[in-house]
């Protein structure tokens, strides 16, 4: 394990999870604190009002089909998600699965679910995606071999088989970043802390800051360290990659558990596509460039009866933010505002979720 990582395993171990960065305490948490809310002055006149352009079929904007199941609209959404640590995105290729995905025999959502008592840092959340998986998932019977992205690390992993689930876990899951972890945290010490080596030549240490009996100490530690067995750090075994997408948006698109998000998926994806693409951030799940916006369905996230359900991780700024009973008029604004910015336009639709340059989360 890196240094890295180990720091940030004691932190998270040490640090308390009523004490944020913020100062706020967890319980106190509200959606306009956890994440900034769209301004007039800042955002415009018009920047919390819906699309005024958008299709508009039915009450929702998706159909008399959709209408007829009807979608819960009373209901307080904030605090109605079970907060997550790490949420591993499993490549399956298809848009709708059987109804408990962890039980589709010889997968690796099934091995992870297994493996779920391995996982030292908070809950590990799985779901199945439409993302494409390799070739050789569909070649073979057994041991299929697939791709994963790890979140809030926005790290992929390729060619994962169901036996490499506990490595997964044990060298990704237990040492990557997690959603209460703060930004900083991601950095290697070794890269951004200062050394001996970064000082120019022939500089000295001060009286103030060294002496007698400091250097003493340090050549003590020294001759240790020389004199000590060297033990290598273990090497992950298994191949990854950064996601090279700025932003990802999850869609709930599990039929199997209720029609209505089989329903809402595709045609909000459409209207993602739409505000995306003016503003050259629409990326495909074949599209590798980097930059930009991947929309990605994913199987049950809980509140179906509040659909369309949707997620969106913003990379640079370490943010999750988990919306419900979204329409297609509501995703001009969520791209302009929400996806670009960081900001809510309406708080009452927030489901939860965490910021990390804040340390704040909604659990």
């Amino acid at each position: 394990m890196s240094f890295a990582a180990l720091k940030r395993l004691g932190s998270n171990i040490l640090s308390p999870l009523t004490t944020p960065r913020s100062g706020t305490p967890v319980n106190s948490v509200t959606p306009e604190t956890l994440f900034p809310v769209v301004d007039k002055d800042e955002d415009g006149e018009n920047c919390n009002h819906d699309c005024e352009a958008c299709p508009v079929v039915g009450g929702s904007g998706y159909g008399k089909a959709f209408d007829k199941i009807g979608v819960e609209t009373k209901d307080k959404l904030w605090g109605g998600i079970k907060g997550y640590a790490t949420h591993v995105i499993v490549a399956t290729g298809e848009t709708d699965w059987i109804r408990d995905v962890e039980e589709i025999k010889g997968s690796v959502m099934e091995a992870l679910w297994k493996g779920v008592e391995k996982v030292e840092r908070g809950r590990m959340m799985i779901s199945a995606s439409n993302i494409p998986p390799p070739h050789e998932y569909y070649e073979k019977d057994e041991q299929k071999p697939t791709k994963l992205l790890l979140l809030p690390a926005f790290e992929v992993l390729e060619g994962i088989r169901p036996a490499d689930a506990e490595t997964v876990i044990k060298e990704f899951v237990n040492t990557g970043p997690t959603t209460s972890d703060p930004l900083d945290r991601d950095a290697d010490p070794s890269e951004t802390e200062e050394s001996a080596e970064d000082k120019p030549e022939g500089e000295a240490p001060s009286a103030d800051s060294a002496t007698a009996t400091d250097i003493s100490k340090v050549t003590e530690k020294l001759s240790d360290l020389t004199v000590a067995s060297p033990v290598a750090a273990p090497q992950r075994t298994l191949k990854s990659s950064p996601y090279p997408h700025d932003f990802l948006i999850l869609i709930c698109s599990h039929r199997h558990r209720d029609a209505r998000c089989g329903i809402s998926a595709p045609i909000l994806k459409k209207e993602f596509e739409k505000q995306l693409r003016p503003l050259g951030l629409w990326r495909d799940l074949t599209d590798s460039r980097e930059g930009g916006a991947s929309v990605v369905f994913i199987n049950h996230v809980g509140g179906h009866k509040y659909a369309a359900n949707v997620i969106i991780y913003r990379k640079e700024d370490g943010q999750g933010i988990w919306l419900a009973r979204v329409s297609p008029k509501h995703v001009e604004g969520i791209v302009k505002h929400t996806i670009v910015k960081g900001k809510i336009v309406h708080p009452e639709m927030i489901r939860g979720g965490f910021n990390r340059k804040t340390g704040l989360a909604s659990w």
